[in-house]
């Protein structure tokens, strides 16, 4: 099996390690040398060997056993996922989550072929940032907020959401079934008009339908096991989607901009997050292309933005950072307004004009 995999597995572990999950961090890496020793890992992803880097195959296994612990399918494992009451052993877990994967390849690999789902609301945050920037200048107008890879459609309840700054400010719903704590850091318009929300359109190639146990779980085995706070900020989003549905609608982000027309009288919207490395080079395009289009069309009576949290470098010889970037039309204005993480918290805010360098 191609050492690239292993080391994608490897970069994977560190980078979960970098997001506070000890036992990813650890996990990951035992996966990491078991390719290279040829144990049941190895036999388990046989097929996917060219599958390194941005298909993210480390986070489909791990995805994949942790929904067979949820399922109550992984026997002696459920005793080291902090997810179901148990608690993480470096040593044993391994052993178990070893032994699963001998015992069981048929069953873990039955997801692998799908993107993970993670939905993660701490993404809102960022989101949210640059929402309140578009408000600050526009004023209260109606918006329509359009979201590319949206798995469950959580992010769109955006407004639904009650954020903390830092310093301990908090706006948004008094009576929100969410609270993110530590959202923002850095003084940005908080006290922005808060968004009126008048349409949202969600959209997935692989829709999750959270009126299903089935979609339930999937975006709740996608969430880290010893992360308890993503856990806690699920449990209280899929609160939120039972007050408000949003139906999610199956398209490809390409279809969906090639398809957005503009609408008077309101601010159309934009956005996506963590999603853009999952498009292959020509969507990336055809949906840069539509964007393009969108934005020459935008007028003062319809104005029209693009609001993303990706991977992005703020110059080709930068590397890739967590950016909140702000492109707004009729003016053609592009900004960073913010860095983050892959999990949305903290943002903290630049405001800045600068431009960046994005696929996004």
């Amino acid at each position: 099996m191609s050492p690239r995999l292993s080391e994608s597995f490897r970069a994977q572990a560190r980078a979960c390690g970098s997001l506070g999950s000890a036992m990813y961090a650890d996990l990951l890496a035992r996966a990491a040398d078991d390719l290279d020793q040829d144990g049941p890992t190895r036999e388990v992803l046989r097929g996917y060997e060219d599958s390194a880097g941005p298909s993210a195959l480390a986070l489909r296994l791990a995805g994949s056993v942790h929904r067979l612990v949820l399922e109550r399918r992984a026997g002696v494992l459920a005793t080291y996922y902090p997810s179901v009451g148990g608690s993480w052993d470096a040593e044993s877990g391994w052993e178990a989550f070893r032994d699963l994967l001998a015992a069981e390849p048929e069953a873990v690999r039955e997801w692998l072929d799908r993107p993970p789902q993670t939905n993660e609301v701490g993404r809102s945050a960022a989101l949210m940032a640059g929402l309140l920037t578009l408000t600050d200048a526009l004023g209260d107008v109606p918006v329509r907020l359009v979201e590319l890879g949206s798995s469950g459609g959580l992010n769109l309840l955006a407004d639904r959401y009650r954020y903390r700054t830092a310093d301990g400010r908090a706006v948004g719903p008094v009576d929100a079934p969410v609270t993110l704590s530590g959202a923002w850091v850095g003084d940005g318009p908080w006290t922005a008009p808060w968004p009126r929300l008048v349409e949202r359109v969600a959209t997935d190639v692989l829709p999750v339908d959270l009126t299903t146990t089935e979609g339930r779980l999937a975006l709740t085995a996608y969430v880290w096991p010893d992360q308890a706070a993503r856990h806690e900020r699920l449990r209280g989003a899929l609160a939120a989607v039972a007050r408000t549905p949003v139906p999610v609608r199956r398209a490809g982000a390409r279809e969906v901009v090639d398809t957005l027309e503009l609408s008077e009288g309101c601010l159309t919207v934009l956005w996506h997050s963590v999603m853009w490395q999952y498009l292959d080079r020509s969507e990336q395009e055809a949906v840069r292309a539509g964007i393009d289009r969108l934005g020459a069309a935008a007028t003062g009576r319809a104005p029209f933005a693009h609001l993303f949290l990706e991977p992005t470098r703020r110059t080709p010889e930068s590397d890739h950072e967590f950016l909140v970037v702000l492109e707004s039309w009729p003016a053609g204005a592009r900004r960073v307004l913010a860095t983050s993480r892959g999990h949305g918290l903290p943002t903290t805010w630049e405001g800045t004009s600068r431009s960046a360098d994005s696929d996004g």
